[in-house]
């Protein structure tokens, strides 16, 4: 009796295990089968097995290399492709501002895997609207005027560097992403709290400095850094020590700045994960887009020769750095470093926006988006990438060539240089554009001034194509995680 039980609850069992999986293969079929053909993307060019399901895309982000697929499918679909049963790419100057401009869409929660402290700053904020509010704390702190103000502490470190060099010629390549996080770091520790940290000096000993360590270490160890400089400056504030000035660190900009919608003042997880994110977002993006100009001039000689040629003349002290009025019009400098953030600006990857429900003027449901002649219903996520935008053959000639003249009027008609700065959008595009775009180029001008001027690069033999080979996961970095190259002292 107990054994036929047993094979009744068996059979049964064996059956609905079966039946299951059934139900689950065909769920899978008629799911499969809606993306494929009766999907409102349907109509959308790309792989059929993308439609699919997000596995395939997927691979691709697992493997470091979206960026470089997604721009292979321009190349074979065109302008528009679905890279999943939700995802649709394009490559599309009109399309762009639409989307990220005009219309503002908000972001995909792609952005909330960017938290520091479980906490929203600027970029993972995904609405408009409550973006909007927070960045008019930080936003002054950046403007072209304000950040000239911080010259001085720039010009510092960058010579302090460039001193550090000097002494360590002859002792071996230096691990450049290492050398300019550092550098990046104490820049922004400076602007942002009136804080002299000292991660150049530190580096200088082959000393680690906390703050300077690998990104992934950054949150624990960044939050008891960000939250001492708070409670520190509030206090010099409620005392009185600190007066009026015109160079004001973000922080204090953010001590006093008020919610509109509430006028309440912001409060201190704000305030923390807004200065972690500033200083994550600020150190090793500039440090790998300076790593790559780097690398460039050391196999490219005839670069380097005009580059220093100009330089020569503007900075006939090799031991004083131009104001930036000055370096901003030297032609070479800034037609390298526009080709530089062409190719190696740091956030080269899709900006993810989710197509909203709207209501047309008559009332009306309108809840589809006309992306160059598709009807894209809300929900949907759209992107473009700064990968593809600068890789655009139909806009710049031979886009895989570092090619800085590109950029000189004497070399590209004032139409043509109109329509290449239109596609760049290495820091971003829209309301959404990376607040710190002007510190970080800055101190590009700077620091490639400064160490063009004094040093002539060479790369080791451990340095090449190979090891240099772009992945990219949001941001960029090397495939062997490290850059390494010679400073060898010029003849002053």
């Amino acid at each position: 009796m107990a054994s036929t039980i047993s094979f009744s609850v068996a059979w049964f069992s064996h059956n609905l295990f079966l039946m299951a999986a059934s139900s689950a293969f065909m769920a899978i079929l008629v799911r499969a089968i809606y993306n494929l053909f009766l999907s409102p993307l349907s109509a959308i060019p790309g792989p059929w097995y993308a439609a699919v399901s997000d596995f395939w895309i997927t691979t691709h982000v697992l493997r470091l290399q979206q960026c470089k697929i997604i721009q292979e499918l321009f190349e074979i679909y065109g302008p528009v492709v679905r890279i999943g049963p939700n995802k649709v790419v394009f490559r599309d100057l009109s399309t762009t501002r639409n989307v990220y401009s005009v219309h503002k869409f908000d972001k995909s929660p792609y952005y909330k895997g960017l938290l520091t402290n479980d906490n929203d700053h600027a970029m993972t904020t995904l609405e408009h609207a409550p973006h909007s509010i927070r960045r008019k704390g930080y936003a002054p702190h950046y403007t072209p005027s304000n950040v000239a103000q911080f010259q001085s502490e720039m010009h510092e470190v960058t010579l302090e560097l460039v001193k550090t060099m000097e002494a360590m010629s002859g002792g071996g390549p230096l691990e450049c992403l290492a050398v300019f996080r550092h550098l990046m770091v104490d820049v922004v520790v400076s602007s942002s709290y009136g804080y002299r940290l000292g991660a150049v000096s530190k580096w200088a000993v082959d000393v680690e400095d906390p703050l300077s360590t690998a990104i992934n270490d950054f949150p624990k160890r960044g939050i008891i850094f960000v939250s001492g400089r708070v409670y520190e400056m509030r206090a010099q504030m409620n005392a009185g020590k600190i007066g009026e000035s015109d160079k004001v660190p973000m922080l204090q900009r953010l001590l006093r700045y008020r919610y509109a919608a509430t006028n309440q003042l912001m409060p201190d997880h704000d305030i923390i994960s807004e200065c972690m994110g500033h200083m994550i977002a600020g150190s090793d993006t500039t440090s790998t887009s300076l790593s790559y100009f780097f690398w460039e001039l050391s196999r490219r000689a005839d670069i380097m020769k005009k580059l220093q040629a100009e330089l020569d003349e503007a900075m006939p002290d090799a031991g004083v750095i131009p104001d930036l009025s000055v370096l901003q019009e030297l032609p070479y400098l800034n037609a390298f470093i526009k080709e530089g953030l062409r190719l190696y600006g740091a956030a080269p990857s899709a900006l993810e926006r989710v197509v909203p429900s709207s209501t047309s003027k008559n009332g009306a449901s309108d809840d589809v988006f006309d992306l160059m002649g598709y009807g894209v219903p809300a929900g949907t996520i759209v992107s473009t990438q700064a990968w593809s935008m600068h890789r655009d053959a139909s806009i710049f000639s031979s886009p895989d060539t570092f090619l800085p003249e590109r950029w000189l009027p004497s070399t590209s008609s004032a139409e043509t240089l109109a329509r290449m700065s239109y596609h760049m959008m290495p820091f971003g595009t829209g309301t959404r554009t990376c607040g710190g775009m002007n510190l970080a180029q800055a101190m590009m001008k700077i620091t490639v001034s400064s160490i063009a001027r004094n040093f002539d690069i060479v790369s080791p033999p451990e340095t090449n194509e190979r090891s240099m080979d772009i992945r990219d996961s949001f941001v960029v970095f090397p495939a062997a995680m490290e850059c390494r190259l010679m400073f060898n002292p010029r003849h002053k």
